[in-house]
């Protein structure tokens, strides 16, 4: 029993909607056994998928069809995920963030503030920080 890309994809909730696997499938995010497949593909078990989602690039192998959304509990039945640890591991990854702390009721910074703001941000980006 075969089942198409897209449909599939959503059913095993690596996408919320199938509309956002459709387009992952369209924008060449996704592919079956090696090749960047189109959502209409049919794709059956055995049928190995990598799916780039982000940062992180996802494996998994069909194990058997479906043809209704089914819970997360329920996905390593009809899907085994090949993701190795280090990939999984992208998703926690940190993000460098940089607050500039104001003291409350201090208003809107002056032109003063801006050019000293402008020109940390251009010490970070150059390493000089």
């Amino acid at each position: 029993m075969e089942l198409r890309l897209d449909k599939y994809l959503w059913c095993i909730r690596v996408f919320k909607t199938r509309s956002d696997a459709t387009d992952a499938c369209k924008g060449n995010k996704v592919q079956v056994n090696g090749v960047v497949s189109k959502p209409s593909k049919e794709v059956k078990p055995g049928d190995l998928l990598v799916i780039r989602k982000g940062p992180v690039e996802l494996t998994y192998r069909v194990k058997a069809a479906l043809h209704s959304r089914v819970g997360a509990s329920l996905v390593p039945d009809y899907a085994e995920n090949l993701t190795p640890e280090a990939e999984m591991d992208k998703l926690h990854a940190p993000t460098e963030t940089f607050f500039v702390k104001r003291d409350k009721g201090s208003g809107r910074p002056t032109k003063k503030d801006r050019r000293t703001l402008d020109a940390l941000w251009d010490a970070m980006d150059d390493d000089k920080f």
